[in-house]
């Protein structure tokens, strides 16, 4: 057994058919279907359900699978740290979804850019599942997601909860009625949610907030990203619940309002494969300490400083 005929058997365990799981590969069907034959047979076990529409894994398949997904992080692990440690490449992929730029993602970057001038850095927007995948796969090296994902070759860092806010257009009728805002105030009101695609994502932990109150929203809107979302706010389209990281955003075309209840968070996580303790990761997150530590003592009277 090879590491290609796991990488083949995994394709075809997550694609569910062997047409998409070949396309994925890059190879033609019938040797994709001769390399899993083989691999059945090197085993002595039917990994797959015959006949079953779309494929499934057999009770012994899915036993295999949860071990050869492992292994091959475990082997994409490996290579990046084997490089590290060999100075072969000093480089740092970094992927991240959309919202964080609104935060302390652009310090970070530029901070350790003028602190590690020899490691290249390199960004890659990407959703968080699919940042999972890619540290597994090794095309990423850290993530800075915001969904809660366990997996087991994968080391994940809470860095911080953000309060949600809402975004309303200028001059709507809840802008002056109220300090704060509750869920239930926005039940008669269009919810702009984001992103559409893929899924999970920061749209689910919004109406996760709803679903663990019992509330439904009169009408949601599903759109890309955040800035369109925004847009839609201003024209009048509807309301949105945004990290209160956008903040930071200055339209003067869009109120926010907070939220009363401090449990409404979204978390702001670090992603990195378990087994990777490279100096350069460290380094990351030694900076990303300091710059929380250098954000609080900024708001801290002059004589607690």
């Amino acid at each position: 057994m090879e590491l290609r005929h796991l990488r083949y058997f995994v394709a075809v365990a997550e694609e569910r058919n062997f047409t998409r799981a070949a396309e994925r590969l890059h190879i033609a069907q019938p040797p994709l279907s001769r390399q899993i034959q083989q691999l059945e047979e090197s085993l002595g076990v039917l990994l797959f359900e015959r006949g079953s529409r779309p494929l499934n894994l057999s009770d012994t398949g899915r036993f295999f699978y949860s071990h050869a997904v492992q292994l091959l992080a475990q082997t994409a692990e490996l290579e990046s740290m084997t490089r590290r440690v060999g100075k072969i490449e000093r480089s740092l992929s970094v992927g991240f979804v959309g919202s964080t730029l609104y935060g302390m993602l652009p310090k970070i970057i530029r901070r350790f850019r003028d602190e590690n001038s020899a490691v290249e850095l390199s960004l890659h927007e990407l959703s968080t599942m699919d940042q999972i995948k890619a540290l597994k796969e090794g095309r990423i090296d850290v993530g800075f997601g915001r969904i809660r994902h366990e997996d087991p070759s994968v080391r994940r860092v809470v860095l911080r909860e953000e309060r949600m806010i809402v975004a309303l257009p200028l001059g709507h009728p809840l802008t002056v009625s109220k300090a704060e805002l509750s869920l239930h105030d926005l039940l008669g009101e269009t919810l702009i949610i984001f992103p559409k695609a893929p899924r999970p994502s920061f749209a689910d932990q919004v109406l996760a907030a709803f679903h663990d109150r019992s509330l439904k929203p009169h009408r949601l809107y599903e759109t890309r990203e955040l800035q369109i979302a925004l847009g839609l706010v201003a024209a009048g389209e509807g309301v949105a619940i945004v990290p209160s990281s956008v903040y930071g955003l200055k339209r003067d075309d869009v109120s926010y309002m907070n939220l009363d209840d401090p449990n409404l968070v979204s978390p702001i996580i670090m992603s990195m494969r378990m087994l990777d303790e490279s100096e350069d990761i460290n380094a990351m997150l030694k900076l990303i300490y300091a710059l929380y530590v250098e954000e609080q003592m900024e708001f801290l009277p002059p004589g607690k400083r």
